[in-house]
């Protein structure tokens, strides 16, 4: 990849520490943030990372604006922003595309890089799957409270193998250590699985992960919910084995000390990525013919709390 300019758009908690890793090595990142008061603070003390990845550096390019991207012309760009802030993220970016960009769906929830191919083309689109957990301190500080090596990345189109797999050699070389796989959706869906299920479980009652495990009326919904969405991904052409769930209740067992970022979306009356996570999952299981009564329930009680927002 002989000229590296990248761009980061969001700059929450797995942007912080995404964009950090990027400035280590590659210091003309570009960072898009919400506001420009942000960009004050970033440029006077720049992006700390503590935890499980740890690094301090300067922000030399930032700005409120996606339209500035223009004249920086970067070669990758990172979204790290919520998932339903995606499709006004994708208008904006349409002035800013040109050909030969590619745009990189980091976000949570199953279906944001087919958005990203539906507006741009496929050759355009990549994916990558964060395996690492955060959360923001203040402005431009993010804690790492997790890190199960490595991220994963791929394109849609077999194009991109060559340049997903540098790009991926890049990341690692800046401490975040990154994969590049054939099938990205794979990888997507065993972690998906795993978040779809926990976070409207997590959103509803409190609870923490480990928690809703432990408890046994929240843990027989969450039984439900994981043979639902594990017929969903069969169905989608992702049979993800016999072992894949005993492995992925060890694993939330592990990480699950924490509440699911959705807890603090409902807290907080934001919105929540509900329609990327659960109602993706019902949507495509009526595609398919699946029932799925638990995940119907927990998405539409997710949404029937979001519906009593103040400004709703």
């Amino acid at each position: 990849m002989s000229e590296q300019r990248m761009a980061v758009i969001g700059i929450g908690a797995t942007g912080t520490v995404l964009a950090a890793a990027l400035l280590g090595k590659l210091p003309d990142t570009f960072l898009i943030g919400r506001t420009p008061d942000l960009g004050e603070t970033l440029k006077s003390k720049g992006l700390f990372v503590s935890g499980e990845i740890t690094c301090n550096v300067p922000v030399n390019n930032y700005s409120s604006q996606i339209g500035d991207l223009r004249k920086f012309k970067p070669t990758a760009i990172f979204l790290t922003t919520k998932a339903f802030h995606l499709e006004q993220v994708l208008d904006d970016l349409s002035d800013v595309f040109v050909a030969g960009m590619k745009i990189i769906a980091c976000q949570n929830g199953l279906g944001p890089e087919d958005l990203v191919a539906d507006r741009f083309g496929r050759e355009s689109a990549l994916r990558m799957s964060l395996n690492y957990g955060a959360s923001v301190k203040k402005a431009g500080q993010a804690a790492v409270t997790f890190f199960n090596r490595p991220n994963h990345i791929g394109g849609l189109s077999q194009q991109n193998a060559e340049f997903g797999a540098q790009l991926a050699d890049t990341l690692s070389d800046c401490g975040l250590d990154t994969a590049f796989v054939d099938d990205i959706k794979l990888f997507v869906w065993k972690k998906m699985v795993m978040k779809c299920t926990m976070a409207s479980i997590c959103a509803v009652t409190g609870l923490t992960i480990k928690e809703a495990l432990q408890y046994p009326p929240t843990r027989e919904i969450a039984d439900g919910c994981f043979k639902e969405v594990l017929a969903v991904a069969r169905s989608m052409g992702y049979d993800l084995g016999e072992n894949y769930l005993q492995q992925a209740l060890e694993y939330l067992q592990k990480v699950g000390v924490h509440k699911d970022s959705m807890c603090n979306d409902i807290d907080n009356k934001t919105p929540t990525e509900i329609d990327f996570l659960g109602a993706k999952v019902v949507a495509y299981a009526r595609a398919n013919g699946i029932p799925t009564p638990f995940y119907v329930t927990m998405t539409n009680l997710v949404k029937s709390i979001e519906s009593r927002y103040p400004d709703h």
